[in-house]
This record gives C-alpha cells, structure tokens and sequence, in this order.
C-alpha cells in the first residue's frame, strides 16, 4: 500500500484507440476508433455511484472503490490522514477481527490500496465466487471502522508510515527533492503544497478523534464511486450491492476545492546535496488542472520533449548528440486542482548541471520558435493509442480505468470524448503550449553529490479550510445479519489456455497461445544461456548486448528503428538474465507484417557501432553508479557474491561491475552475440489474436525462417564455494534512516522434488502478506514497510532469501526475529495445517489471474522453454499444488532451511548498529565489505573484522 507522490511519475491515462499508422492531411482530423468497453451505471439513494462492466473471459472479478478524498483535502495541521487511512482500513473493521488480507489471500485474491493528492484507491481482484465476500468486506470498512479503530492500531499504522517514508523518502537517493519542489511550486495555503505521505509531525500528533473526524468526513458512500469489472452476474451483483451498502447513511457533502493553478513572478532556485553519485536538476513549471483544453496538447509535449523513447528531442540532444546526461525526462501530469510540466535530467560523472540546463533551454526554444513536427505528433498519438488496448487487458486495471474517468470527469465512458481530444492536437498547438507555459518563471531544483543535507523543519499545509466535528452516524439498521462472513462457495473451474508447439524448419520452436479477445500480439524471443555464459572478467557483456539490439540495426540507426516502431505504436525490448535473454515485441495485429520485419531486424542484424558502444558503456557505467547510492540496491548486488562467490556465474551481476564494464569492446558483443543467437538455441513464444498456422507460416515467409541454425553452447554450472556458516557482514552505509537486512542460503534447482512444497513453505514464511515475517516485523513490531522471502529456482541451486528494510534503531531486534522465525518455522513452531490451507488456497485460487494479459501469459510460458517443463504442466499445476501434504512442507523447510548455517547481511550506519548486531548470540562476528562486496581491509592490510 503505497502513497502515489506528485511529479513521481507520469499520471497518465491510458487512452487510445486504434487509429490509422500514418498522419492524415492536416485538413482532416483524425478519429480514434474507440474501444467498446460497455458499462452500466447508476447510484444508489445513499449516493454511492455504481458502475459494472462484464467480462466472462477469466473467471475473477474486480472489485474497486475510489474515495474522493486525497492529501488536498486535508488541513493544516493534520497531513497524512488520507494516506495514513489507507493503510488503517486493512486493518479490520466491527465484523472482520484482524486483518483485511486475513480472508482474502487465501482465496487468491490480489488487493492493495493507494493514495495521491485527490483519491485513495482500494481494490481487490478476487475469484468470481467470492464477490459476495469482496463486497461485504467493502462495506464493512466504509461502514463499520470506526467501532474497531483504537490507539493501538492508530499507533501500529503510524509506524508503519514512518517505515514507509524511511524507505520511499529518507533512505533513497534524491528522496528530499519531492517535497521541496512542492514547497516552491505550491504556495503555503495552497492543498498541494505538502506532500501525500504528509508531515510525521502531523502524524504523531495526531488524537485519535482527529482521524475519527477525518474518516467521518469524507469515508461515506456518497463520496465514494464503486466498480465491478469482470466475471459476475448483473443482476445478482445489483442486490448485493444494494444489500451490503444500501443501509449505509450518506455522510456529509464535502466542500468542493475550486482549481488553482500558482504562479511563479520570478524563477525558484533551489539546490541540495546528497549521498548520489550523479548530479541531476529537475526543472518544473504549473500547467492546468485535468479536463483542461490545452491537457492534451501539454501531453504531446512532453512524448516530443522527452518520452518518445530514443527520437525524444531531449534524449536526442543530450545522449546521443552530446554526452551530457545518463537519463533524461520531460513529462505532463494533470490533477484536479493544478498541473506541473517537469524535466529531469541526471548528468554524468563530474558534470555540470548548467551544462544540462542550458540544452535543455535550447531545445525548449527551439521548440517554441519551429513547433513540433506533424510526423512528431503522430507517433505520440500511436505510442499513446496501442497502449489502451495493452493497458485494458486485465479487468483489475479496467476497473480503475472507469473510477477514474468517473472520478475526475463525470462519467465512466468519459475517455471516449478525451480520445478525441488527443487525435485532435495539431503540431501547431504543441508550439503554442511550450511557449505558453514553458516560460522563464519556473522552479529549478540542483541535486550535487555529498553530504546530504539537513531536511527543512516540516512545514504543513496552511489551506484554509476549518475543521468541524462532524458528529456520530445513527446507527446502521440491516434487515440480515451482517456479522456473518459470507461463503465462497465452489471454485470457479478455469482452464489455461492451450499452448501449441511448433517448429520451424530452422529448429526454432514456436509456442503460441490464441487470444483474440483483443487486437493485440506480443511475441518474446527466448534465447538461453543469458549472464551465466559470460566469459570471466566480461560481465557486464549480456546487458551490452540487451541494450545495443535496439541500438540500431544495419539499415537502421537507434532514432530510425524507434520512430519505425513508434509509427505504428508498436515497441521491442531486449533483457538479459542470469539464464536467458529475451526480445519482446508488442503491436497491434494490424501492424503484425511491419513489426515482424523490424524485429527481425532487431534479433538477426544488430549494427553494435562503435559510437553506440561507447555511449551504452557510459551509460551502464552511470548506472552502475547510482546503485550505489541505494542501500536496497548494494544489498542486492552483494549478497549473491557472499553466497556463491565472485567466480561463481550466480555470484557475479548481469550488469557487470565498475571494472569489468570498460574493457568489454564490440568484438566481445558480437562474439556474445553469435553465440547465443541460434534459432535452435531459442524459443519465440507468441501471444494474441492468431492462431498457430497462421504465426507459423508469418514466420517461416519472414528473415526469421531463414536465421541458420549453429552450434548450441554448454550449459555447465561449478559447483559454487560456501561462504562461512553464520557469518555475518556489515557495509557501511553511515547516516542511513534505514537497514536492509538480507538472511539466506544457496536453496534448490527448478528441477527439485521439493519445487510445490518449498514454493507453499515459502508462502507461510514470507510469500505473501500475512506470511510469518510480515506479520511479526511490520504488523506487530512496526519495525518495516514490509518483509519477504523467496526461493530463486533456476537450472542451478538458485538463492533462497529473507530480509526487510527496518528502522535504523531496530536493526538488532529485527534481524533476531527474523532468525528466530527461521528457527522457529524449522524447529518447534513448523507450518500448520491452517497456514498450509491458506497459502495452497493463495496460490491455486490465485492462478487464473497469472493468464489475464498476453505478456503475464508469455512470461508464464519461458519457464516451459528454459526448464523443459511439459506443455500440460499448467493444467496439472493447481493439482499439484492440491497433492502437497502438510509433512511434505514440514520436511522441506527441516531439509532445506538452516538457520545456524545461513549467510546475513546488513547495509547500514556501521556507528549506529555494529554495537548491537555483535551482542547479538546467533552473530559470531561481524565482517565488513564495501558496496560492491570487496573486503574492507583494517590499518594493517587485514581484513576487517569486528569482535565481541
């Protein structure tokens, strides 16, 4: 459950429709052709407004309710309220005792919750016999929370909080620049002035009647918009709603906040520094709020200036042009109040930000004074317009789709008027928005490596707007019994789709799944052998390689291959893992022949120019950087080196390191290159509106069937050196808000016996929400945001991990429950029969969901390819997980658990922590490593090592 921060990131709808691929004459408008997405709506007496929208295709529906209440509605002295009840109404309510998860995981059910400035989301998609249960545990926290809300929870929740702004704020690299941008954008009185997450200050001050107040005021069914979206019958929907919500009273009206755009009379200067490794100025300007005329065209703007991938005009000037910056981003977001243009720009090492500042205002200009191209609205208008159609794959994302529509505009249906608004943008209004609102008046914020400094005293909002006391609600009268849980019922029977293998005559195989409920195609190319088949001292080659395929090929340069693919709204990208690398194409089926011809482009005649080499090395090279600016990052990065060591293949990154990545030349790319690249070294799995035949002879027409087979490479795993037993080792990370603890052993193959009862252990221990380690650190300790675990299966013994981001201050007593619950869970406290049925119930209801998209379907199908597993292996999966006995899991964690003998690791302020982690039994002795895992020698060249 996350709070959804301002300027973060692009609050972009997904609204788009299948157009034509080229630019129409300037005389005619183009017309989307709009997806029909029928809904049924309307409001109950008490105000709650209803929509439903029918999908039988999966048998799950979505439940989703949006509450018109977000940090703007909250006054000055009391911030964070609408994000802090976000996470108070998982919490139970007056009939559910405990947690909201508690009934609802182990029917498969995905849920979370999320808050932004104007709205708290909550939602779960659950399997569609269990609507009732959904809609009964809705109604209870909107109507029935407050008998159950108590200081204890109130004080359990707001810890929690403060973990999560340690971890999403105080302990990231650039974490302070959110809120002080919103302070120098946004005036005092203004309700975006203070961030979502709001002030701890507030927070701890916090009374329990002020958040009973709060919830009063604005958590009420006539503030409130309500959407199914799947699997269920109308009419029975209908008087379940009506049942569940229909005696809750309305609440208070609360009082609209008008728009307000600020102004800036002069530009806003700011500057920090801060433990980064890059410099980076983000630059922000006001716009207009949503639904407002020129939204769309600022939208436009923003693809043109610096989201159109590879062709943006900044990333053109900046990367490619000039080696000025490692990243760059120029985006639009609107919300109901006011907009903000932003530009973020990360410069490399020892740059200059006014070097970057500079080509970005020259750019602006240039924009401002030529306007943007017709072709350059095109492709932002078809970047945009295949993405509904991929966005509204899955019912969970629809059903929000219309709360949003029906929230910010009115009406559930409201893109389709929206959609034309985007294909009605004109190369001329883009130049006239950039002149408009991209003015010298704008608020500049400078982030420079070194100490970080001190945050500002917090400052909460001064909105206006008084608090009254709203009083109790009348008591609520039900002609049932709503104490009593609703059922689920059977299951609903589900069948994943059927895969057909084929082959080509090269020996590709091909295995494709039919989708043609949308008009949509992904295709992924799966190529073994991946960062393991690295030679030694060239890691860091298979991620080169992923990110010069789509580079350019030798017809083509990087801004050729991207507009090709942005023309036609399609999109290829390359990956590479540990044991496998992977191509995917996602386009519109009408485009499939043109796709196909660029991304056979892509996977068989890759240019890899030394230009491009060069400028990706930087660029992996800045990256590599700022992973050591995050202490989540360093942990991730070490603790395969303290398991496996460096020489092992699952010891060493994919990423490669600061000294392996500057002698990789292009002859080892394509050495790579060729060896890999073989069709009968590869699977292409293809997903969407075809059918085999059909896919099959495309393919065998196209360059493709005519890729030559060769050679496959060895797949030979060492046998990997174990570190120490019970070691423990420290990276210092001084000043950090936050530890991250990381606990664990080398665990099992993909192939193990043992696969379906690790896979259920590991769902009670740390797997799922209500799993032991995150029921114990965060929901009863408050010592984390959350905690998880997990076993990596790969063709070797992949790792098996537990660990948490915790309060600097709790470090020791942290990591002590965490190994007391290894000790425990292989020892006198083993998994019960309760928590193996939860978790099997989590994973096997929970199944159909993994099949709702093409791309979750085609991620399904690599294990088949890279495990050899048989194509029946999921419609046996859920039976499999059924056949798994309570000892067999018992067994498990007893043969594969050691607690005693397990690896740990902490990144941390070493002054802080050290003293307690040593007192610590279980801790022999503490050996610390720096941030890429290299032993920290002492004064006299030992390594370092603390003592008792």
């Amino acid at each position: 459950m996350q709070a959804t921060r301002r300027g973060a990131l692009i609050a972009a709808l997904v609204l788009v429709g299948a157009g034509p691929a080229t630019a129409a004459p300037q005389d005619e408008p183009r017309r989307p052709q709009i997806p029909d997405l029928g809904v049924e709506t309307y409001a109950l007496p008490n105000g709650l407004e209803v929509i439903l929208h029918e999908d039988h295709t999966i048998p799950v529906v979505a439940v989703n309710v949006w509450y018109k209440v977000g940090s703007k509605d909250e006054a000055e002295g009391r911030t964070g309220f609408a994000h802090l009840f976000e996470h108070l109404m998982f919490q139970g309510s007056q009939n559910l005792e405990g947690e909201y998860f508690a009934p609802l995981e182990p029917i498969g059910a995905d849920l979370n919750g999320s808050t932004n400035t104007d709205r708290t989301n909550y939602y779960e998609v659950v399997p569609s016999n269990a609507l009732e249960l959904a809609l009964w545990l809705e109604a209870d926290r909107m109507g029935f929370l407050l008998p159950t809300l108590t200081q204890e929870s109130l004080d359990n929740q707001r810890d929690v909080v403060k973990n999560e702004r340690r971890q999403r704020i105080d302990n990231v690299p650039y974490g302070q620049v959110q809120e002080r941008i919103l302070g120098a954008l946004y005036p005092g009185d203004h309700p975006y002035h203070h961030s979502v997450i709001g002030s701890m200050e507030d927070l701890s001050a916090a009374t329990l009647d002020d958040v009973k107040n709060f919830f009063r005021r604005y958590y009420n069914p006539n503030n409130a918009s309500l959407c199914l979206a799947g699997d269920f019958d109308p009419a029975e929907a209908k008087a379940l709603i009506e049942k569940y919500f229909g005696p809750i009273p309305a609440g208070p009206e609360p009082e609209p906040i008008p728009t307000r755009v600020p102004t800036l009379d002069v530009s806003v200067d700011l500057a920090i520094t801060d433990r980064v490794s890059l410099p980076r100025v983000y630059l922000s300007w006001p716009t207009v709020p949503q639904g407002h005329p020129d939204e769309q065209a600022l939208d436009v703007l923003g693809d043109v200036l610096g989201q159109l991938d590879k062709e943006s005009r900044l990333e053109k000037a900046m990367v490619y042009d000039e080696p000025l910056a490692s990243q760059v981003f120029a985006y639009h977001g609107a919300d109901a109040l006011s907009g903000t243009f932003a530009v973020i720009a990360t410069g490399r090492p020892d740059g200059v930000l006014d070097d970057l500042v500079a080509v970005i205002d020259r750019e602006i200009a240039r924009l401002q004074r030529e306007g943007a191209t017709p072709d350059e609205v095109l492709k932002s208008q078809n970047t945009t317009e295949s993405g509904l159609v991929f966005g509204l794959q899955d019912v969970g994302t629809r059903a929000d789709f219309f709360n949003s529509n029906n929230v910010n505009f009115g009406d559930p249906l409201a893109y389709r008027d929206r959609l034309q608004e985007l294909f009605d943008v004109t190369a001329e209004d883009v130049r006239r928005v950039a002149n408009q609102y991209l003015t010298p008046d704008r608020v500049r914020m400078d982030v420079t490596p070194g100490s970080p400094t001190p945050r500002p005293p917090e400052v909460a909002s001064n909105a206006a707007r008084d608090v009254e006391f709203v009083a109790e609600d009348p008591a609520i009268e039900d002609a049932f019994d709503r104490s009593i849980q609703p059922g689920t019922g059977e299951a609903p029977e589900f069948s994943p789709p059927p895969v057909e293998r084929r082959a080509l005559e090269n020996g590709l195989e091909v295995l494709v799944v039919s989708r043609p409920q949308l008009p949509i195609l992904t295709m992924d190319l799966v190529v073994k052998g991946g960062g393991a088949l690295v030679p030694e001292a060239k890691d860091g080659v298979a991620e080169l390689l992923a990110d010069l395929l789509t580079e350019g090929t030798a017809d083509k340069d990087a801004q050729e291959l991207a507009g090709a693919l942005s023309r036609i709204g399609a999109s290829i990208y390359a990956s590479a893992g540990i044991e496998a690398m992977t191509v995917s194409l996602s386009t519109l089926t009408k485009h499939t022949d043109d796709a196909l011809d660029l991304f056979a482009e892509v996977v068989l005649n890759p240019a890899f120019r030394d230009a491009d080499l060069e400028r990706q090395r930087d660029l992996l090279l800045a990256g590599l950087l700022r992973q050591r600016d995050s202490a989540t990052s360093i942990a991730d990065n070490v603790f395969p080196i303290l398991l496996y060591g460096e020489s092992h293949p699952y010891g060493r990154p994919v990423e490669g390191t600061l000294e392996t990545v500057p002698s990789i030349t292009r002859d080892d790319v394509a050495a790579f290159h060729s060896l890999l690249f073989r069709p009968n070294n590869a699977a292409l799995i293809v997903v969407g509106d075809t059918t085999a035949d059909a896919i099959v002879d495309r393919l065998e027409r196209s360059p493709i069937g005519r890729w030559a087979p060769g050679e496959v490479p060895a797949f030979n795993l060492p046998e990997p050196a174990p570190s120490p037993a019970g070691t423990l080792y420290l990276v210092d990370r001084p000043e950090s808000a936050q530890s991250v603890l990381s606990v664990g052993e080398i665990g099992l193959p993909r192939d193990t016996p043992d696969y379906f009862p690790a896979t259920l252990l590991n769902a009670v221990f740390g797997g799922q929400f209500s799993s032991r380690i995150n029921l114990n650190l965060r929901e009863d300790k408050g010592y984390t945001y959350g905690a998880r675990s997990g076993f990596s299966f790969r063709k070797g013994a992949g790792p098996f991990s537990a660990g948490a981001s915790v309060q600097t201050a709790v470090t020791a007593p942290a990591l002590s429950e965490l190994h007391r619950e290894l000790v425990e869970i292989t020892g006198d406290r083993p998994v019960t029969e309760q928590e193996l049925a939860d978790a099997r119930g989590k994973l096997v209801l929970g199944f159909p969901g993994d099949f709702e998209t093409a791309g979750s379907v085609a991620s399904q199908l690599e294990a088949l390819v890279l495990y050899g597993l048989p194509d029946d292996y999921f419609t046996t999966y859920q039976d499999a997980l059924e056949a798994v006995t309570l000892e067999q899991v018992r067994e498990a964690a007893t043969r594969h658990l050691h607690p005693g003998k397990m690896t740990m690791l902490v990144v941390g302020d070493r002054d802080a922590i050290a003293s307690e982690l040593e007192s610590l039994p279980f801790v022999p002795s503490i050996t610390l490593r720096d941030p890429q895992g290299d032993p920290v020698e002492s004064a006299d060249g030992a390594e370092s090592e603390g003592g008792r």
